[in-house]
């Protein structure tokens, strides 16, 4: 039943009852993607999990976001149960066993998981601007900032450093206006706005260092096992723009960092994204497209991506046709726009003469679904109503008591824990503030002892003067007419050095940071090496 060159994923079975054969997912094709979609208590979860156990067992490891907190149970043991045992005894599976997988718990807030963060110059202006729904003008805008601190080689890291910069950008605006385009305070107030909103959704949490290293979620066990990272969302699911923006910047970390490898024979990395659909509601046409281009071309970095919805409407079609692999469970069908997915869905598997997939979707029970994995050559199967296998993990979630327990023995265990506040845009700007008014100061002091001496000259004792007196006169009036032009010049000389000296500062923190421009990929991330 069990193979070591695929996941088996269940067994299918004609109308008439009788057992047909088993459904596997080939490893080799599972870089070709792949959707699980369903109605709310169809077993979607349950698929994810099986997946996840059997990518696992097969030495890949896997990233997914546990929406509800059930996919905890994947640390634990399953337990058996008489509903469990009959349906293995169902469908011929023999070689079930329970077992528990190495799992690492993530978190954004640090609660339920290591913490896990982003730098703001590694999520990029694209991302930045859909996370925080910024209009064209304020994108714009956003990208002069970003684009001024890759030019000037200062870090965006937290978010006080983006509002330093903001703020540096306003004091500027006429300057940068010239060069990089047209700077409005308006554009810069609502971004700051939006950044407020951003940071009580626990942005700040997220945009700090350390910053997660992707090899960190492509850990295998010393048994060669592949590690499953599981992310706490059930909190983050409050914060949805938040969610889904985090989740497609972790996709392009992987097609940025991960080099390519063609098609291997089992994927690198499987990336579940769970609650599909908050990634592309509202989403902007760009966004999509930059989607569909990452879908389209990071299985030949070697990943493959699951998306997870309860209707297949909720993919664009450009994208839905990028998926292979696919598992269906019910949908329901009361409104019009529920009859046009179960239609929608019908149409896209390749048919089978025995049913009609569009009857079908909408009779299946719990725990069964119509399959279609890629087969040699990336031929869809013939679509199969299929009894899915059990899970050999625990249903349901762990405990507080075992999450700690599974935390203490992480791999990454204290890697994360304490953040670092190294310098960054928020330390130059200041310094740089600094520097200049500290210039100003000993500008004004020069000038004011240069009034203070002309004052005790112009008051101390004076020799008599014995010669003529209007020439006496005239001639210190010619003397002061010189005196006051060169006074004048001399003070326009030295606002110009305070300028001078801050253009200088500006140099040395260029020359002491990146040294270079930073260089972007698709989604607007940094590119790094892998």
């Amino acid at each position: 039943m069990l193979r070591d060159d695929a996941i088996y994923l269940g067994t299918s079975r004609h109308p008439d009852d009788a057992i047909n054969k088993p459904e596997y997912l080939e490893l080799k094709l599972a870089n070709r993607h792949g959707l699980i979609t369903g109605a709310t208590g169809t077993g979607k979860t349950v698929s994810l999990q099986i997946l996840a156990e059997g990518f696992s067992n097969a030495g890949v490891p896997v990233f997914c976001a546990d929406v509800k907190g059930d996919l905890s149970g994947l640390a634990a043991k399953g337990e058996m149960k008489d509903f469990l045992a009959a349906r293995a005894k169902t469908i011929g599976f023999d070689d079930y066993e329970l077992q528990e997988f190495p799992v690492i718990f993530w978190d954004l807030f640090g609660e339920k998981g290591h913490p896990i963060r982003a730098t703001i110059s590694e999520m990029g202006p694209l991302l930045l601007s859909q996370l925080m729904d910024l209009s064209e003008a304020q994108e714009g805008v956003l990208n002069i900032a970003f684009k001024l601190a890759d030019d000037e080689g200062m870090l965006l890291l937290d978010l006080k450093d983006l509002r330093a910069l903001l703020i540096d950008i306003g004091e500027r605006a006429k300057e940068i206006s010239g060069t990089y385009g047209l700077v409005s305070t308006q554009s810069i107030g609502a971004i700051q706005r939006q950044l407020l909103i951003l940071e009580q959704q626990g942005g700040e949490n997220f945009f700090a260092e350390p910053a997660l290293q992707i090899p960190d979620l492509m850990r295998t066990t010393r048994d060669g096992r592949g590690a499953i990272s599981v992310l706490a969302a059930d909190k983050l699911m409050s914060s949805p723009r938040l969610y889904s923006t985090f989740l497609l910047w972790l996709l392009s970390e992987l097609f940025e960092q991960l080099p390519e490898i063609g098609d291997p024979e089992r994927p690198r990395l499987v990336f579940f994204f769970d609650e599909a659909h908050l990634l592309f509601d509202n989403a902007p046409k760009a966004v999509v497209e930059k989607v569909e281009q990452v879908v389209k071309l990071i299985r030949s970095k070697g990943v493959g991506v699951f998306f997870v919805t309860q209707n297949p409407l909720d993919v664009p079609d450009s994208v839905l046709a990028q998926l292979g692999n696919r598992v269906q469970h019910a949908l329901r069908a009361y409104t019009p726009r529920e009859q046009k997915a179960v239609k929608t869905a019908a149409e896209t598997f390749r048919p089978n003469p025995d049913f009609d997939a569009e009857d079908v979707i909408k009779t299946l029970g719990v725990g069964e679904a119509l399959v279609s994995t890629l087969e040699k050559k990336g031929v869809p199967s013939v679509v199969e109503r299929t009894l899915m296998r059990p899970p050999a993990s625990r249903l349901g979630p762990i405990t507080d008591s075992e999450r700690k327990a599974v935390m203490a023995v992480s791999p990454v265990a204290a890697q994360y824990d304490q953040t670092i506040d190294r310098e960054s845009a928020f330390e130059v700007l200041k310094k740089r503030a600094e520097e200049a008014a500290h210039a100003e100061e000993l500008q004004q002091q020069r000038e004011e002892r240069g009034d203070a001496g002309r004052t005790r000259t112009r008051t101390g004792f004076q020799l008599p003067d014995f010669g003529d007196s209007r020439s006496s006169r005239s001639s210190r009036d010619d003397d002061r007419r010189t005196r006051a032009p060169r006074r004048t010049t001399t003070r326009r000389s030295s606002r110009q050095t305070v300028t001078e000296a801050a253009i200088k500062s500006v140099t040395r923190s260029i020359a002491s940071s990146l040294g270079r421009a930073l260089v972007r990929g698709i989604l607007g991330s940094l590119k790094k090496g892998f």
